[in-house]
């Protein structure tokens, strides 16, 4: 008996410890914009302007948690006010003289734009100028004074360490872009850029860069191919090869990402972080510009948004993704220039998407579906443990009904655990109304606009549970019932923990 009492024991204490050990996705995960983030520009020039709330309506509703404004529009940041979503302001070109020739000027500038919103608007950055060195050569002078003049008022007001300064370039300053490895910035702009890149190494900001791999290709008269610059799979041999490092680049975007890095080392700075804060694709153009098109604009940011959120990296710096604001988010038809100049957005005034980007495996940002017909998935390329684990807690603890994948229902083929979980994972993220939060499952799981229903395998998203945002209460089942969710699904399916338990009551049954 002492025997018997002694391996219950010991049954007991290793249960303790497998749950214990075993990964269980949060019902509230951290949020994925905490690293590598998609934003989107808004851009003014449109002869229909929508009103802040629109805009902001608009944001909510797609999911953008990450905008850049071209100014500090006090009702476009009132109306941003309680919403969490992330703000670079601007200050615009037409206005930097003056900052950067009056600290009082600066001072009031912070006063009347941060200060008298901020927290309630979470603004994370100021945009001191854009492009300044090469479209307002005559406020190159000034431009490092009006950015530490801005600094300054955020310091005076204690928002220094919570609030970046910086200013975006046009990668035409970089010369000698490819291969990488040799770019260097426009040597006589050096007077500006070294302190510039001194100010943000000491105020640990970030370098912005506007990078356009669609001029890019336009202007190299067919040298740079255009899958090259759509980020669209190329062979081994169609890659372009750095002759000094032997790296290998499928894209134009990290090509111009890494000779940014290479720029600013060559200078000996090796430590300022890059943040995109344009690109993007035009979808119409002149004649002259057949590459504008729908479909390449949809190509380009649907492969940027997948290429920024997979956090791959650059092959400078593998794994460190670098965050990219999307330009951008509506069509301005009144902006002067060609007929591709109007036509960069994602939505029209009116709120119709330009097109409906391709988002599949791209997380939580969905741009420009307003049909709210999204589904949660499993990543791909997830760890199959993790899967399982994943599975296993919507299955248990996240209260779903997993009878659907049970052997001989409707979703039980494929029988693997990417499919099962596909259907777990749905269902979980339309029983809490497709709060993006909960398609995360601790980075096992992505939102995406493909329906992954299959035969008479029907998904939620397809159904439309809980579609709109609206919550379904979810209920702990009592301990006798007989449905397939809560505590009798986690028994049945968590394959991982209790086939273990399976295995260890083996064993006791063995030694007895």
């Amino acid at each position: 008996m002492a025997s018997l009492l002694h391996l219950l024991l010991l049954l007991s204490l290793s249960l303790l410890v497998l749950a214990s050990a075993a990964p269980s996705p949060s019902p509230s995960p951290t949020p994925a914009d905490e690293g590598a983030y998609i934003g989107v520009n808004i851009g003014t020039d449109l002869s229909d302007m929508p009103h802040p709330t629109q805009v902001v309506a608009l944001l909510k509703a797609q999911q953008i948690r990450h905008i850049r404004l071209y100014d500090a529009d006090p009702g476009m940041l009132i109306a941003l006010a309680n919403t969490k979503i992330k703000v670079i302001i601007s200050v615009p070109n037409d206005q930097l003289l003056g900052i950067g020739q009056s600290n009082s000027t600066a001072a009031n500038w912070v006063k009347r734009n941060v200060i008298a919103h901020y927290p309630a608007t979470t603004i994370t950055a100021i945009s001191v100028g854009s492009e300044v060195l090469t479209s307002l050569s005559n406020a190159a002078p000034i431009l490092v004074s009006a950015i530490k003049n801005v600094h300054a008022a955020l310091l005076s007001a204690n928002l220094d360490r919570l609030i970046k300064v910086s200013t975006p370039l046009s990668t035409s300053l970089i010369l000698d872009p490819f291969p990488p490895s040799q770019a260097f910035f426009n040597r006589s702009l050096n007077s500006v850029i070294v302190p510039l890149l001194s100010f943000l190494q000491s105020t640990n900001s970030y370098l912005m860069m506007n990078v356009y791999p669609y001029y890019d290709y336009m202007q190299s008269n067919g040298v740079i191919p255009l899958d090259y610059a759509l980020f669209k799979p190329i062979p081994p041999n169609k890659e372009a090869v750095d002759a000094n490092t032997l790296v290998r680049y499928s894209n134009a975007f990290d090509a111009m990402v890494d000779a940014t890095y290479f720029a600013m080392a060559f200078l000996n700075f090796t430590n300022v972080p890059v943040l995109i804060t344009e690109s993007g694709w035009p979808s119409k153009g002149e004649t002259n510009e057949p590459d504008a098109t729908l479909d390449n604009a949809n190509t380009y940011n649907s492969n940027l948004i997948r290429h920024v959120l997979n956090k791959t990296g650059t092959p400078k710096r593998p794994g460190i993704a670098v965050s990219t604001y999307i330009y951008e988010l509506y069509n301005e038809d009144t902006k002067p220039g060609s007929l591709s100049e109007k036509n960069w957005g994602l939505f029209n005034a009116n709120g119709e998407p330009a097109y409906i980007l391709r988002l599949t495996n791209s997380g939580s940002v969905l741009a420009n579906d307003t049909t709210n017909q999204t589904y949660c998935t499993a990543r791909e390329g997830a760890d199959p443990k993790m899967l399982q684990a994943a599975l296993d807690w919507a299955c248990g603890p996240g209260k779903i009904d997993c009878s659907p994948i049970k052997q001989g229902e409707a979703c039980y083929e494929p029988d693997n655990v990417i499919a099962h979980a596909n259907y777990a994972f749905d269902t979980y993220y339309h029983q809490t109304g497709n709060n993006p939060d909960a398609c995360d499952f601790n980075g096992v799981a992505s939102i995406t606009t493909t329906d992954p229903s299959h035969g008479t395998c029907v998904f939620a998203g397809s159904r439309g549970d809980g579609r709109n945002g609206a919550s379904v209460n979810i209920t702990a089942p009592s301990a006798n019932s007989t449905t397939s969710s809560g505590i009798q699904n986690e028994l049945y399916y968590s394959r991982g923990m209790w086939s273990i338990f399976a295995a260890i009551v083996l064993n006791v049954a063995n030694v007895l």
